[in-house]
């Protein structure tokens, strides 16, 4: 016998799933196709970009010197660009008002590839973090100015060796500046490099800087140096009205910072470009491999061939060629002597500031 009433019971059941799954157009939403959704992804290509110099970089504000019109533009860093950072020194390209008046604001929508980068560890005194950390001076430099006085303060040799190995590594060429050629003589200070046929220039404040000009002209120079070492007085006669702060050395020995930030200015006629930047008490390289930082001391290199396998350069083995090389001779021990204080700053069992 068939029980109806349970048949019936069951389509019951099944009537009211159905009317469960009956919607109306109010209940309805449409997913948009593929095509009409954003594509966060794509980025748009910007052709109508100009292209840009990074002159001066101040507070997350970047003020840039276009390369066509010649004004002056202060932009800021586009979102798409992420943690990409923008230094002074770098090409970008530029969207927006790019017209140069007043209170108007770019965007920086890209950076490109950089050329060479001039690099230095700072402390933690500098940086208020603990430990060291890297940080870009300049990008895209051509040559590495190094400003040194040769009276009040008097020469620092550790110092120009900083930043010699900096530059080599950088494969950026460098020239070292004599100030107050007035107070005193280059010769001890040239005695000791010697071996390196490095180019120099001497400058006095009575004679013309025709002689660094000629060095400057056709080429982007990254100019650097202890404080009052004349360096900003350089600025300003290179590039009159520019009214970079000079200050005097302290009695202390250590000197006070009068520039705060990097500043790229032009050569009158356009001869090219100079980036002044900050007076530094040390230029930190402990992110300067061991053999890079042999290779910023040309006259001593080649007698590394002539060491054991895995020489450390120190000396403590007994058997290093670098020893050999200064014992016949060969090199001025000065030399060496400033290679391994610069080998032991690295490896933190000196401190920065002494090997300067």
């Amino acid at each position: 016998m068939v029980d109806h009433g349970a048949g019936r019971q069951r389509w019951h059941w099944r009537d009211r799933l159905r009317r469960k799954r009956e919607y109306d157009e109010d209940d309805v939403r449409i997913r948009p196709g593929r095509s009409s959704r954003p594509r966060t992804r794509q980025r748009p290509k910007h052709s109508d970009a100009v292209e840009g110099l990074v002159v001066a970089v101040d507070r997350g504000r970047y003020t840039c010197h276009t390369a066509g019109a010649g004004t002056t533009v202060t932009a800021m860093r586009a979102r798409e660009l992420g943690r990409h950072g923008v230094v002074v020194g770098d090409h970008v390209q530029i969207v927006g008002d790019v017209s140069g008046r007043p209170d108007t604001l770019a965007r920086i929508v890209r950076i490109d590839e950089r050329k060479s980068v001039l690099m230095r560890t700072a402390d933690d005194e500098e940086g208020g973090t603990e430990g060291r950390f890297e940080r870009v001076v300049v990008a895209n430099a051509e040559q590495l100015v190094i400003v040194s006085s040769l009276q009040d303060p008097l020469p620092r040799t550790g110092f120009i060796d900083r930043c010699l190995v900096a530059a080599y590594d950088a494969e950026i060429d460098p020239l070292l500046c004599l100030t107050k050629g007035d107070l005193a003589g280059p010769e001890e200070t040239l005695d000791y490099y010697a071996e390196l046929d490095l180019p120099y220039v001497l400058t006095r404040p009575d004679r013309p800087l025709d002689e660094l000009v000629a060095e400057l002209s056709g080429r982007v120079s990254v100019m650097i140096g202890h404080s009052g070492v004349g360096k900003s007085t350089l600025v300003n006669r290179l590039v009159p009205g520019t009214d970079r702060a000079v200050g005097t050395v302290s009695a202390v020995g250590k000197g006070r910072h009068t520039s705060t930030s990097a500043l790229a200015l032009q050569l009158p006629g356009d001869l090219g470009w100079i980036i002044d930047t900050p007076g530094i008490r040390s230029f930190g390289l402990a992110h300067v491999s061991a053999d890079s930082l042999l290779h910023g001391f040309p006259d001593l290199v080649e007698a590394s061939t002539r060491c054991p396998p895995n020489c450390d350069h120190t000396g403590a083995g007994g058997d290093c060629g670098l020893d050999k090389l200064v014992a016949e001779g060969g090199a001025d021990p000065r030399r060496l002597e400033s290679f391994r204080r610069l080998l032991a700053s690295k490896e933190g069992t000196l401190d920065v500031d002494s090997a300067s």
